[in-house]
């Protein structure tokens, strides 16, 4: 199981570095913060750029935060993953948010309030892009791999009418600081294979809101277009790519 694993995480690892030089995600003297959610796509990132790091080419330094929201019940072990970072090197930040979902709708204005997982998932960034400010990192590091960037893609295309997703690479114009997607480039079913063959820890509660939902659909569509067409993933890159949808600004 040991030579598996370490052939898998050289594939993991090719395809990361692969991203960072097409899409120039990394350079000397960056400061990156890695969103450590505890699932098994953060711990991944986490490792890579841990790992990464210890080469210093590119030289950069490497911290992570997990954000624990006080009203959602979605709890990882804060214990494993201080166990996790500190093996590899890595000062890990536990950050305490919350978020009012009270009303559903304002009288006054006769607007409804944001979903859960809106308001869940904007909490979240705001803690990650203010925590990022006062360390000086000018780089966030986020776990989205292929798969929920293609799925982003339908999604757009089915419920907004635009094509686009998630860049590897987006520049914030309202502050000094980038996004980056480092494992952009690696489908979900190896993340899931190196999560298995590295032990890695689950979550202890999964978030009640996670249920059917148009992403889910939009799953669906995508692994059903695959069985028809095993190049409909590459199709798809390509496309995004030519259009210019990998590196953004916003």
């Amino acid at each position: 199981m040991k030579d598996e694993k370490e052939r898998l995480f050289r594939k993991l690892n090719e395809r990361f570095v692969k991203a960072f030089a097409t899409y120039r995600l990394l350079s000397d003297d960056d400061h990156i913060l890695v969103g450590l959610s505890g699932g098994k796509d953060s711990l991944l990132l986490t490792e890579l750029l841990a790992r990464r790091a210890r080469i210093q080419h590119p030289r950069f330094k490497v911290e992570a935060v997990h954000v624990r929201m006080e009203n959602i019940q979605y709890e990882s072990s804060t214990e494993y993953l201080e166990r996790f970072c500190q093996s590899l090197g890595v000062p890990l930040h536990i950050v305490n948010a919350s978020f009012s979902s009270v009303a559903t709708e304002s009288q006054q204005t006769g607007q409804r309030q944001k979903p859960p997982c809106f308001l869940c998932s904007w909490t979240r960034r705001k803690q990650l892009f203010n925590l990022a400010q006062q360390l000086g990192c000018n780089k966030i590091a986020l776990g989205h791999h292929q798969d929920d960037l293609l799925h982003t893609c339908l999604m757009n295309l089915l419920y907004q009418g635009r094509f686009g997703t998630m860049p590897a690479l987006l520049q914030m114009r309202k502050m000094p600081l980038q996004i980056i997607r480092p494992l952009c480039l690696i489908p979900e079913q190896l993340i899931t294979e190196y999560a298995r063959l590295s032990q890695y820890e689950k979550q202890l509660k999964l978030c009640p809101y996670e249920k059917e939902s148009n992403r889910t659909t939009a799953r669906r569509m995508f692994e059903e277009a695959e069985k028809q067409n095993p190049e409909v993933r590459f199709s798809l890159w390509r496309a995004l790519e030519r259009e210019g949808k990998m590196v953004e600004e916003e």
